[in-house]
């Protein structure tokens, strides 16, 4: 049936909507790329009660894309800055500013209901998630945004008319495992990495510092130790055996000696890492039975004494002139141009020997930063030397930051364009004209000379853990897997839960306001025990954990499933969520199984498995692709509402006979749009697309 777009046009003349517009409390989230450019569009076409919500201050690599940012306002807050600047040109605007993060207690459930509309352009999945199960409980409207480069999306989401945000699970960043890093690389990410999570902070990091990849490791050195134990298990078990034979790296060597210079002890790091390291590798033959071992490097065949000299040469100078970077220190001015294995070497001496002489209050507390000039310098050269060693594609300075970053770069323009559909479905929920809103996609390469492809937003799905009431299932080991773990990569990361409370039996956990001083102590004590150990019988196999979020409204049931031999390629993080409830293993039942797990176990054997939640995330920082369309795309009155490239891969719940056929029937009708998509979830300051993976 074609689609009326005269209704809501029409309503832009009334005398009511605008009375609407001018009188509307309108909450943007996020004040960077799409913010600058949603706030202006918001004023000019009338909107006067905004509040906006940013925690960012604003960085030079903002100015080329945030208008409103002026050079004299780095590092000012963007909330502020843009709603001081907005008011410079439109005096009428009533503009709140609110420097803060989203998820503090006080932007709660009656916040959100004091704002008509939610238009969000923030820049991480988290945020994203914890704003849409606000408007879900708040009853409000959302039309959410992201831009990647050229392409850009628009989306509304209305509770019980259209999908939530969450109705399809959203891949997380690709994580490696740690054995991977630190031993195997093949790719340039996995140097990268390396460089950047374990040897920056191993040299400059703070010492009793605990990152996902220290959890990692203690969850595969256990593993590897019930490998280890298993004899009827001949691949696991020398696997294992591999991997013990590693040396384990001595942390107090990396500490600079007294007496020591600074170059000097660049050199003792380099020679450590880069040929001790790589010879002890090379001795464990288990490792190289299918790929090639690693090439140590020698630093006295990469810099002879007259380049070790200049090394120092340059030290001295950026002393005296304050330098910020060792490659421009040395003379690499081309951030496009990969170095040479020699400037490499330079540049990790030069580097390390700089955050000593001229930053050594950092050292022993600093952390990545991808606009810190020195720390990508390192973590550039580090990486290009261990490439080097193991026969990977060394990468350029541009290119290494932007993967070490996560950077998705920014176009204005398209910022611009997609402020502007955002107002307009924004629009559209004032006038009243629900049933016109669509989802719109920025196009890089237009099929058909189309540039926005749209498409009417899907109904909810019964299947969503946030507006449905999904069950999730948990793969995991419960006998080496402990609540800390389970806290930090399953129920925080992953479902992106604020301050949670668990429940299962016997068993409960709860963080947030309001809790006595020994409640806290009790609670904090349960975080290093394993789940089998927990109290109430444990979280074995079967055990259906309940986790709720106040804050968030938001409560979902988790039913675990033990497994042992997860695989470390396809588990990475230790465990698998996935979106329904499989089969039950039965070969894994426990004789002290919980009473729910009979019932639970049951439930599995006649429910159907859906598709994996942790889709994986393809390795490039992230970009929409939008395929060349064979079929006319038509912007507005299509003849039938166009398939999003997602469609084939949704798998709707059972309806009754009649629905079902008539649903079948629409989806036959439906335009071909061959598309494909990826998710991308940026750390970088910039705005973001997020869309399912297929």
């Amino acid at each position: 049936m074609a689609v009326d777009t005269t209704k809501w046009l029409s309503a832009l003349r009334t005398k009511e909507l605008q009375d609407k517009i001018k009188s509307a409390k309108v909450l943007c989230v996020g004040a960077g790329g799409i913010g600058c450019e949603l706030l202006k569009t918001l004023v000019c076409t009338g909107f006067r009660n905004i509040e906006v919500v940013d925690l960012d201050t604003i960085e030079i690599s903002n100015l080329n894309r945030q208008f409103l940012f002026r050079k004299h306002h780095v590092g000012q807050s963007k909330a502020i800055t843009a709603a001081q600047v907005v008011k410079g040109f439109c005096p009428t605007a009533s503009i709140t500013a609110h420097h803060a993060n989203m998820k503090e207690s006080h932007f709660d459930v009656d916040f959100f209901r004091g704002f008509d509309l939610v238009l969000n352009g923030l820049d991480n999945l988290e945020a994203r998630r914890h704003v849409n199960r606000l408007c879900l409980a708040a009853e409000r409207p959302l039309v959410e945004s992201g831009t990647a480069g050229y392409l850009g999306q628009v989306t509304v989401h209305l509770k019980g008319s259209t999908e939530c945000f969450e109705c399809h699970p959203k891949p997380t960043p690709k994580s490696f495992p740690i054995c991977t890093l630190r031993n195997t690389p093949d790719r340039p990410i996995h140097t990268i990495v390396w460089a950047k999570d374990l040897l920056f902070n191993r040299l400059f990091g703070r010492p009793d510092a605990v990152s996902d990849l220290d959890d990692q490791a203690r969850r595969e050195d256990g593993q590897n130790s019930s490998a280890s134990a298993n004899d009827g298990d001949a691949a696991a078990s020398a696997a294992a055996a591999a991997a013990s034979d590693v040396p384990a790296e001595d942390p107090s060597f990396f500490l600079r000696r007294d007496g020591e210079s600074s170059l000097e002890y660049a050199a003792r790091v380099f020679e450590r890492v880069y040929t001790w390291d790589i010879e002890q590798l090379c001795g464990v033959k288990e490792l190289w039975e299918k790929r090639p071992p690693p090439k140590p490097m020698r630093l006295e065949e990469l810099l002879p004494d007259t380049e070790r000299a200049a090394v120092g040469a340059a030290l001295e100078t950026a002393i005296a002139k304050g330098q910020g970077s060792a490659s421009r220190a040395l003379g690499l001015n081309n951030a496009s141009q990969k170095w040479t294995a020699s400037q490499n070497a330079a540049v990790l001496l030069l580097a390390i020997a700089m955050y000593h002489d001229m930053r050594k209050e950092e050292v022993g507390s600093a952390s990545f930063d991808k606009d810190d000039d020195l720390a990508v310098d390192f973590v550039t050269s580090a990486s290009n030397l261990r490439s080097s060693c193991y026969g990977i594609p060394e990468q350029s300075l541009f290119d290494a930051k932007g993967m070490a970053g996560n950077i998705i770069h920014a176009i204005a323009t398209t910022n611009a364009i997609i402020s502007g559909l955002i107002v307009i479905e924004a629009l559209k929920i004032l006038a009243g004209c629900q049933d016109a809103v669509r989802n719109t996609f920025l196009n890089e390469f237009p099929p058909n000379k189309r540039l926005l492809l749209v498409q009417n937003p899907e109904p909810p799905s019964k299947g969503c853990m946030v507006c449905g009431k999904a069950t999730l299932t948990l793969k995991i080991n419960s006998e080496t897997a402990t609540l800390s773990s389970l806290l930090s990569g399953v129920i925080k990361k992953r479902l992106a839960v604020n301050t949670p409370n668990l429940l299962c039996g016997g068993f409960l956990y709860e963080e947030g306001e309001g809790l006595e001083e020994d409640e806290v102590e009790a609670y904090t004590a349960m975080l290093p025990r394993t789940l089998a150990s927990l109290p109430g019988g444990g979280l074995r196999h079967g055990s259906i954990l309940t986790v709720q979020d106040q804050s968030q409204h938001f409560g979902v049931d988790i039913i675990i499933v033990h497994t042992e031999d997860l695989n470390e390629e396809d588990a990475p993080e230790g465990f698998v969520l996935e979106g329904d409830v499989p089969a039950a293993p039965k070969e894994v039942q426990h004789q002290h199984e919980q009473p729910q797990a009979a019932a639970a176990a049951a439930a599995m054997e006649t429910m159907t498995t859906k598709t994996r939640a942790s889709a994986e995330v393809k390795e490039e920082d992230g970009v929409l692709i939008l395929d060349e369309d064979e079929e006319q795309v038509e912007v507005h009155d299509s003849p039938a509402p166009l398939a999003a490239a997602e469609a084939h891969s949704r798998k709707r719940a059972l309806r009754e006979d009649e629905e079902y056929e008539e649903s079948t029937k629409r989806e036959a009708k439906r335009t071909k749009l061959h598309a494909t998509v990826a998710i991308v979830e940026a750390v970088d300051d910039d705005d973001v697309i997020l869309i399912e993976d297929d």
